[in-house]
């Protein structure tokens, strides 16, 4: 720009609303306020980080240690609540699981279900993750009674597979809550 068109140029005028003249005068102390909302936000963020860092622990519920033939795991549930709604897929509940360090080198994999599995195809919902972390999410059919099991069935390396089975009202007491509720609606 030359100097002439510089010199040439106006100051804009002083707002005349009210409104304006509070704007021109509020708005750095209202980013300072967004600035700051988020920091209410940050106990919960900082709770979940922990959790799925696993600092605080497995799960919401420790349910204990398993022994599962020759190999023994612990296992929580992940929240303490009922099943979640996954879609089509119908309903889930989340499970975690560790493996005890003697055992982590002879597992081939571990697998969930509720109702007994009919052979090691139909197994259930794999855990997925590390062997000190493992996580499985487990279809909860509305047909499910509060009498039936979780089957926890593991594989070996070596060929080997073994199953134990606990009550589900001792798993997840919410699951039986949320059955007494939903159970066998369309």
């Amino acid at each position: 720009m030359s100097r002439t068109a510089t010199a040439n140029r106006k100051k804009p005028a002083p707002p005349t609303t009210r409104l304006a003249r509070w704007w021109l005068k509020w708005r750095f102390h209202l980013n300072i306020l967004l600035l700051l909302i988020p920091l209410g936000f940050m106990p919960a963020y900082f709770k979940n980080a922990a959790f799925f860092r696993g600092d605080a622990g497995l799960g919401e519920r420790m349910i204990g240690d398993i022994q599962v033939g020759p190999w023994s795991l612990t296992l929580a549930e992940v929240h303490d609540e009922g099943p979640e709604s996954d879609g089509p897929a119908g309903f889930v509940k989340e499970f975690n699981a560790a493996l005890c360090q003697a055992c982590i080198s002879q597992v081939k994999a571990g697998y969930m279900r509720v109702g007994k599995p009919r052979s090691l195809r139909a197994a259930g919902a794999i855990f997925e993750g590390s062997p000190y972390r493992l996580g499985a999410e487990v279809p909860v059919p509305t047909t499910t009674q509060a009498d039936d099991q979780l089957w926890i069935t593991l594989e070996g390396w070596d060929g080997s597979v073994h199953q134990k089975a606990i009550p589900l009202s001792e798993a997840s007491p919410k699951t039986i809550e949320w059955l007494a509720k939903n159970g066998d609606k369309p």
